[in-house]
């Protein structure tokens, strides 16, 4: 999306900053808000047949409503085998981040996925800090 003169300078080397810490592309959109994609190395089968779709293999983290304290509301989402859901948990529970959502997207798929969803409101460099320590183990 185009970026709109309003953006600073200083939103936008953060967001590159943030996209860098969690391996990602990173962009400005309308808000502003920073959005950043990852893809994973999931591999795959919906109804038997290989994907590498984005729809499964991205990885997707947000920051906006950036306060003068430099506190934001951020978001993260990524697929994650089933058996790795209680452990993704853990890792952003103690890192002060609240998991929200954890659900399944398609049915049939082989190994199972899951997909989590997580927020916290806190400086966006700590939480891709904290993020990026997080899903590590997810390779």
């Amino acid at each position: 999306m185009a970026q709109h003169a309003k953006v600073s300078q200083q939103f936008k080397r953060l967001c590159a900053q943030f996209g860098r810490i969690l391996g990602g592309e990173s962009e400005v959109e309308e808000g502003p808000v920073c959005f950043v994609t990852r893809m994973t190395n999931l591999r795959e089968k919906i109804l038997g047949r290989r994907t590498r779709s984005p729809l499964v293999q991205m990885q997707m983290f947000s920051f906006e409503s950036l306060d003068r304290s430099g506190r934001a509301l951020c978001l993260g989402e990524t697929a994650v085998h089933q058996n790795q859901v209680n452990r993704l948990i853990s890792n952003l529970r103690k890192r002060g981040i609240k998991v929200t959502a954890v659900h399944n997207h398609w049915l049939k798929e082989n190994p199972r996925l899951m997909y989590m969803h997580w927020e916290a409101t806190m400086n966006p460099i700590e939480f891709a800090k904290k993020t990026k320590a997080s899903i590590a183990f997810l390779g």
